[in-house]
């Protein structure tokens, strides 16, 4: 009799252990691995900066349970870094660092296979500030003398910019066309390099963000001439800004991170959660207050929206500089 009920017994385990064999796996949460978050430009620039700060916070904060690593794809003036993360279609362990202009001067290119259909937006943090700054030793004491300068003789003056599609060759370019001035530009793997070029006096000034520079300004190397925002900052109060001067531009570098096409929808959802708290991080408001962002937080679906709707003032300025084809 006890033969029989333990035969019997190990019959049903072994059925029951061939039906739950059969069951489909339950779904991996996210993330499942090492997260990435990428970079356009190299270290010091400033979406290798934001792309590090939100590490930290990712991972001191306990906001994810894996390892968060932080990639450089510099160089293309964005394309590679933004190919790289073409690359990683319906993997949402790769994050960009997104700086809006770079992002999309790849978008309104046909010509480089970059389109939206490639991204999935996942979140707008800030607006960052550019500046226009110059050594400290320099002749040009003011925005106006630079101007004039540059209007004096024209492309005898050289700016560095970290990207040729980036918010500071935009900024340069609407000078330029408000101005009647004329210079010469040069690229570089990232806004960092681009400071470096104006401090070792190869160029005569950029047009970079703030926070790229604001080390070099507190030490006395360089000099800001002029802020793009829509007042002054508190970091630079004597610094007027561009519509105090007469120029009507209000220009900055939007702060977002995009993860890769096709995506599951869960994932994207999560990662817009995550980076919520972080923006309401007590680190996060601490290194917006320092570098005086104007903090604007956008869901997913808002900042696809957003982009969106600045592709055809990108392609207009991409025409002007001879990016696009008329």
């Amino acid at each position: 009799m006890k033969s029989a009920i333990l035969r019997r017994s190990l019959l049903f385990a072994v059925a029951a252990f061939a039906v739950v064999a059969t069951l489909p796996a339950p779904a991996q949460t996210f993330p499942s691995k090492p997260l990435e978050l990428a970079s356009h430009n190299s270290p010091g620039g400033g979406t290798d900066i934001i792309a590090r700060l939100v590490a930290d916070i990712l991972v001191k904060e306990k906001l994810v349970n894996v390892p968060v690593n932080v990639i450089n794809k510099p160089g293309g003036n964005g394309a590679i870094a933004y190919t790289y993360l073409k690359s990683k279609r319906g993997d949402p362990h790769t994050i960009m660092s997104v700086a809006t202009m770079t992002m999309l001067s790849q978008v309104a290119r046909p010509d480089l296979g970059l389109g939206f259909e490639n991204y999935t937006p996942i979140a707008f943090l800030a607006q960052d500030p550019q500046g226009v700054m110059v050594q400290a030793d320099s002749p040009y004491k003011t925005l106006k003398d630079l101007i004039e300068a540059a209007k004096r003789e024209p492309n005898a003056l050289v700016a560095s910019v970290a990207s040729a599609g980036g918010t500071a060759r935009m900024l340069l370019w609407l000078l330029e066309r408000e101005t009647g001035a004329k210079v010469k530009v040069v690229t570089n793997k990232g806004g960092g390099d681009a400071i470096m070029q104006v401090m070792g006096g190869h160029t005569q000034f950029s047009t970079e963000n703030i926070a790229e520079g604001y080390a070099a300004v507190e030490g006395k190397k360089l000099r800001v001439l002029a802020v793009s925002g829509h007042k002054r900052l508190p970091m630079v109060p004597d610094t007027p800004t561009l519509k105090e001067l007469g120029i009507d531009i209000a220009v900055g570098t939007g702060r977002g991170f995009s993860m890769a096409g096709d995506v599951p929808k869960e994932a994207a959802a999560h990662m817009e959660g995550v980076l919520r708290k972080v923006y309401e991080s007590a680190p996060w408001k601490a290194h917006a207050e320092r570098n005086m962002y104007e903090n604007i937080w956008m869901g997913s679906a808002e900042y696809a929206n957003h982009l969106r709707e600045r592709v055809a003032e990108v392609r207009e300025f991409q025409k002007a500089i001879g990016l696009l084809k008329p």
